[in-house]
């Protein structure tokens, strides 16, 4: 059974715990808070605590290995935690899965009183290339009940947990300094909690924290994100798109992905222009109906798009950028030259 981090954080208030779970996903902020949350509540502080840790990789032991010690009894601890990183080691080479985690099946048939086991797979993505690998390791411990799963958060959840995160250390960000930091740091909740601390420890509470203070103190903001690149296009804004072009490429960026969110704009600015939606506000309130995820900073950049272009111009702006996707897919293709003649293009 498939779990999200909350559902797994109300198991340990109702005290309806399993004795072994699967963690996977790459989402490093939101697992560290299940830990932390399972070890306060399973092992009392001080030396049980102590003691009662295990932590085991699968790069160094077998997955046999491990089981085995977890249904070992601790002389000083009458409760443990099993921590085992790496499952995805334990796979067998090639597609086939079918004898699944046969140490774990086992070890469940008969788990040791007050022992809890949690395997941990954080490689991988939940999509692109990664999605097979995901539903591979899913499959091989399909025998766990309880499978939490620890996505990137989506732009929705990212700024919900920077507001969140914000009002816990008591700093003010403007609107347009909330939006910035979020896209900066790519939706990831990890690095979101680390420029949240450093903007606390540089700037104490007090005033609001503005757009300028954010590009200061967080590496590479606005001008390195693939979302100023799709602004600055969006508003046919020729000279921005340019630098923001070089500073991605100097970053080594993956400028497909930046053609799939300037793709996505255009679309919605069809969509917007079809419908005669006026402004932002309506956009917002149109896409967010129609169950399309749609915040403030987002409907105002397809609002630019619509107004910057013609029906007809965005319909060709979509083929050009299926061309421009083409190019960037082909043998050893030079991405730069690709993408000026774009900006180019859309640009004129």
């Amino acid at each position: 059974m498939a779990l999200t981090p909350d559902q797994f954080l109300t198991q340990i208030k109702l005290g309806r715990l399993l004795p072994a779970y699967l963690f996977i996903g790459p989402d490093a902020y939101r697992r560290d808070k299940c830990r932390r949350a399972l070890i306060e509540y399973w092992l009392a502080e001080g030396e049980e605590r102590e003691q009662g840790l295990t932590r085991l990789d699968l790069d160094e032991t077998s997955l046999a290995d491990a089981m085995d010690d977890a249904c070992s009894y601790s002389l000083f601890a009458t409760k443990r935690v099993v921590w085992i990183t790496s499952a995805e080691v334990a796979l067998p080479r090639g597609k086939d899965t079918a004898g699944g985690a046969d140490p774990v099946a086992r070890y469940l048939k008969n788990p040791p009183p007050g022992v809890i086991v949690i395997l941990q797979c954080s490689r991988f993505e939940f999509d692109g290339d990664d999605k097979a690998k995901i539903e591979r390791v899913q499959k091989f411990y399909g025998c766990l009940g309880g499978q939490v799963e620890f996505p990137h958060p989506s732009p929705l959840e990212a700024r919900a947990l920077a507001q969140l995160l914000a009002r816990d250390a008591g700093l003010r960000l403007t609107a347009d300094a909330m939006e910035l930091l979020v896209e900066a740091t790519g939706n990831n909740s990890t690095r979101i909690a680390i420029e949240m601390e450093k903007l606390g420890l540089l700037t104490g509470e007090g005033g609001p924290i503005s757009v300028e203070q954010i590009q200061k103190m967080v590496p590479d903001a606005r001008e390195s994100t693939i979302f100023a690149l799709v602004a600055a296009m969006g508003r046919r804004d020729r000279r921005a798109a340019l630098e923001v072009l070089d500073t991605l490429v100097r970053e080594g960026e993956y400028l497909p992905l930046a053609l799939s969110f300037l793709a996505g704009q255009f679309r919605m600015a069809i969509t917007a222009k079809e419908a005669r939606l006026a402004g932002a506000a309506q956009i917002q309130q149109y896409f967010s109906r129609q169950g399309v995820p749609m915040w403030k900073a987002r409907a105002e950049q397809v609002a630019q798009t619509a107004q910057a272009f013609t029906l007809p111009q965005m319909r060709t702006a979509v083929q050009g950028l299926f061309r421009a996707d083409r190019g960037l897919r082909d043998i050893r293709p030079d991405d730069r030259i690709i993408m000026e003649q774009l900006i180019l293009a859309l640009t004129a």
